[in-house]
């Protein structure tokens, strides 16, 4: 999969607003297939962003969440920090990014 997590981070008087978006399916296991079959789960469950190796974000997810999820948070930084975005989903695939603050 390529580039499963785009992320841009910008840094405006010592605060980073960071967005990102993540290419996921984000199935429930509620939908049926075309031949009435059910669609298993397969959601994003865990969402961490570090930033310099330090956590600054932790979100629990559910089969609640759309399809290739956007996320934005804020967390105080500067221009320069290296940030890493990690998703772990129910089947235990792991989708992750990475920038540095601009």
């Amino acid at each position: 999969m390529s580039d499963p997590i785009q992320i841009r981070a910008k840094c405006t008087n010592g605060v980073v607003e960071v967005k990102a978006l993540m290419k996921h399916p984000m199935e429930t296991g509620q939908r049926n297939d075309e031949k009435g079959n059910k669609i298993p789960a397969h959601f994003i469950q865990t969402v961490t962003a570090k930033v310099n190796g330090e956590v600054v974000f932790e979100a629990y997810w559910s089969g609640g969440v759309a399809k290739n999820p956007y996320l934005a948070f804020e967390y105080p930084g500067k221009d320069g920090d290296d940030l890493e975005l990690t998703a772990v989903d129910n089947k235990g695939e792991t989708l992750s990014g990475a920038v540095k603050v601009n």
